[in-house]
């Protein structure tokens, strides 16, 4: 244990200006929201560890932790999840399902960023990790092009490894540490089979892989190379394979690492003794895990007034459509219909004839009887 904690001393701990409690008094339910759709889900399923520790690799690994691989591609433009790397990593809907249940309560407020960092380590500590704080307030990324995701492949060496990782300020001991994830998870075969017929091209077996497990892995496998969504997998961890713990290092002492760059984690002098150290003492592992989760959040973030928060994880604000306005409401009907007068209004008065200047002549309309006076002029009872 004082050797881990003596490594530990000596891990960088550079962090972005990311605070633990951001949303505290914005959204004071947004962790406990993210929490209970783990446990939920986790419930069912235990395999989803591992695919958020992977989508939480592979998105903080390609321009920073912004949410980047969450974008669903379209017809006329593809995104991050079509990279070959991407092709079979899971877990959009649980993202998906927290951010609908973030937006009913705390509207525009929680980045899909920072859902993923929380729901790793919610989905860690289901496991078996440890309960680390997750500090937050990253904002989300307005890029995702295929073309900018570089991982590392399972494939590599450890100082072929070590560039990826060391290129986004990791230690070599925070490669294995983080490496260590594979403590849960599985690979499909297509991603090993090399090593179990014609290792770098010899035509046999990977010589540092266990016997026992050379034939089991066969007999999953097969011979034949399939699409990945007919390939076969294997747990990365053949002993504790859905929880958290050391025992994937124990396995990397014995040739049963499944990937090449694991079972290389055991035989590289590198990297040798620390793993023998990580296998001897799981305490230590969970501690030096939880950490370097934390410092794997703060790979590129964006903070402030970069980026955006988006409404929808999986679409840009800029791409949403916009919002339908709201009908607006006929007039509302007379409570009763208009009640005409009873009196029709009286027609203007007739002017008196103008004075005649002429004295009255016999037939002209002055000597004329008197008309009678018009029916409109007199008074009408009502109708």
């Amino acid at each position: 244990m004082r050797a881990l904690l003596i490594i530990l001393s000596f891990l960088p701990l550079t962090l972005a200006t990311l605070q633990v409690g951001f949303y505290k008094n914005s959204c004071p339910q947004a962790e406990s929201i993210v929490e209970s759709v783990i446990e939920n889900r986790f419930f069912n399923d235990f395999s989803i560890t591992a695919a958020l520790l992977r989508m939480y690799f592979h998105d903080c690994f390609v321009n920073g932790c912004d949410a980047s691989i969450l974008i669903a591609s379209t017809d006329d433009t593809p995104s991050e999840q079509d990279a070959g790397p991407n092709l079979t990593v899971r877990g959009f809907d649980i993202i998906a399902e927290i951010k609908s249940n973030l937006e009913a309560v705390c509207p525009n407020t929680v980045s899909c960023a920072d859902i993923v960092a929380l729901a790793t380590r919610d989905a860690v500590v289901q496991s078996g990790g440890l309960n680390y704080s997750v500090p937050t307030g990253r904002r989300d990324g307005l890029r995702s092009d295929p073309n900018d995701v570089n991982l590392p492949s399972p494939s590599l060496t450890v100082s072929g490894a070590l560039q990826f990782f060391t290129a986004k300020g990791f230690s070599l001991n925070d490669m294995v540490v983080l490496l260590g994830c594979h403590t849960v998870g599985v690979a499909h075969c297509a991603f090993f089979r090399d090593r179990l017929q014609d290792f770098n091209g010899s035509g046999l077996p990977d010589p540092t892989l266990n016997r026992t497990l050379l034939t089991k892995l066969n007999k999953t496998c097969g011979t034949v190379q399939k699409p990945l969504n007919q390939d076969k997998t294997a747990f990365l961890d053949q002993n504790t394979s859905f929880f958290i713990d050391n025992s994937y290092y124990k396995q990397l002492l014995v040739g049963k690492g499944i990937l090449q760059i694991d079972e290389e984690l055991a035989f590289d002098k590198s990297t040798a003794n620390f793993v023998k150290t990580l296998a001897s003492n799981s305490s230590g592992f969970l501690q030096l895990l939880a950490d370097a989760l934390v410092r794997m959040g703060n790979v590129e973030v964006l903070e402030g007034t970069a980026g955006e928060i988006r409404k929808n994880c999986s679409i840009f604000n800029s791409m949403l459509p916009p919002p339908v306005p709201s009908p607006v409401p006929p007039p509302s009907p007379p409570l009763s219909p208009p009640i005409a007068p009873s009196v029709p209004p009286s027609p203007a008065p007739l002017l008196p004839p103008a004075p005649s200047l002429l004295p009255p002549q016999p037939n002209s309309p002055s000597a004329l009887p008197s008309a009678p006076t018009p029916s409109y002029l007199s008074p009408k009872s009502s109708p």
